[in-house]
């Protein structure tokens, strides 16, 4: 019998157990196709974008089943929004997804217990834990990644002008005052609550630890990095 956490709260807690066996699922990329007259197959024109992946987990409540399952109601549907999903099938990841429901159970004798399907519309990555754990790195250090290109969090310290370069990307720091956050993801640099986007001038793109080897340097006022890489897979 197998565990479903949903933003850190086991569904055990609500006497369901799951079964994962449509947990290995991979998605799709979002591409464009077109026919052209008198020419054979299709254009093809990729998006470099996943479509959204649909998780789904066959479960059961075997006992208190009208107890159990009102709590569940209350916890799966009680608010919307994006939420952290792990299973015990894969320990090492999570995704994050959304349930929409319905949430209907096929119940069975006296309604004591009954079956149902949770179905969760997720985001197409499958994130490493391992991501997210912040490591400092060492100008010169070598950073390998065996997954897809991930866009990291990068943490600078130090003050006044600097440059910082990871693998083709280049990001001159123009002033600095004790430290300053890039979030590669949304392309935003700041400092606490600061947003500091005119404080850096970025060539290559902001940083991405791209599939294999990424060289990570530094210089200038910046006196040590810390790099959270978000390393994910499909």
């Amino acid at each position: 019998m197998h565990n479903l956490i949903i933003d850190g709260k086991s569904l055990k807690d609500f006497g369901i157990y799951v079964s994962g066996e449509n947990t290995y699922n991979a998605p799709a990329w979002a591409v464009e196709t077109t026919t052209v007259p008198g020419r054979h197959g299709e254009l093809l024109q990729t998006m470099d974008r996943l479509e959204p992946i649909s998780v789904s987990y066959p479960a059961f409540i075997r006992q208190k089943f009208p107890e159990f399952s009102a709590q569940a109601r209350l916890y799966l549907l009680g608010r919307p929004g994006w939420r952290r999903i792990e299973d015990d099938y894969h320990p090492e990841f999570y995704r994050m997804g959304y349930f929409a429901g319905p949430l209907d159970f096929d119940t069975r004798f006296l309604n004591l217990s009954a079956e149902m399907e949770l179905v969760f519309t997720c985001q197409p990555q499958r994130w490493i834990k391992a991501g997210e754990t912040s490591m400092e790195v060492t100008s010169g250090q070598t950073l390998y990644n065996p997954w897809m290109p991930a866009k990291p969090l990068i943490q600078l310290t130090g003050t006044g002008p600097g440059e910082l370069s990871v693998g083709d990307s280049t990001v001159t720091i123009l002033e600095m005052e004790g430290g300053l956050t890039l979030d590669c993801d949304v392309q935003n640099a700041y400092s606490g609550t600061l947003n500091k986007n005119k404080s850096i001038q970025v060539s290559g793109g902001f940083p991405v630890l791209g599939m294999g080897e990424t060289t990570v340097t530094y210089s200038g006022g910046i006196t040590a990095v810390q790099i959270t890489p978000r390393w994910w897979t499909l």
